[in-house]
């Protein structure tokens, strides 16, 4: 995982979000302990790990550089970083409506564990509600365990 400043953390989110997180979020965030940050050019990934468990606190990518495989690197990549730092499990709340997102976590093994009604604010004023998604780390998408 790697280490960037918040200033360009933020500003790369309010690319990838309506309602984007600010350079003083990042800055508390990443003073956390067990919060780790992997970068690429285009895009990041933010997880929390506690104990046997982690979290996605956000995935950003840049609209231009979206479908292009950037998201499911990251999202391996904080997988990796979140087993090797004693997790279990990877949890993490995303969008009903977000297609997109929705398919590249369903492809990375995470499965829907609940749901938080109306928890994000729509761009019309709507509430949209949050799945709750788990992975088990020992869940390999690409090489599945035979029965």
């Amino acid at each position: 995982m790697s280490a960037t400043p918040p200033d360009v953390l933020a500003a790369l989110h309010a690319e990838a979000f309506a309602s984007p997180w600010d350079a003083r979020a990042f800055t508390d965030l990443l003073a956390q302990p067990g919060v780790l940050l992997g970068v690429e050019a285009d895009g990041f990934i933010l997880i929390r790990v506690v104990l046997d468990e982690a979290e996605i606190l956000t995935l950003a990518v840049r609209p231009d550089a979206r479908r292009q495989g950037l998201g499911r690197r990251l999202v391996g990549r904080a997988c990796v970083a979140a087993e090797d730092a004693g997790a279990a499990s990877l949890f993490l709340e995303v969008a009903e409506d977000n297609a997109a997102a929705r398919a590249l976590y369903a492809r990375a093994g995470f499965v829907e564990i609940g749901r938080r009604k109306a928890y994000y604010p729509g761009p019309d004023g709507r509430r949209i509600d949050a799945l709750a998604l788990r992975r088990d780390l020992s869940f390999d998408p690409v090489t599945p365990t035979l029965p």
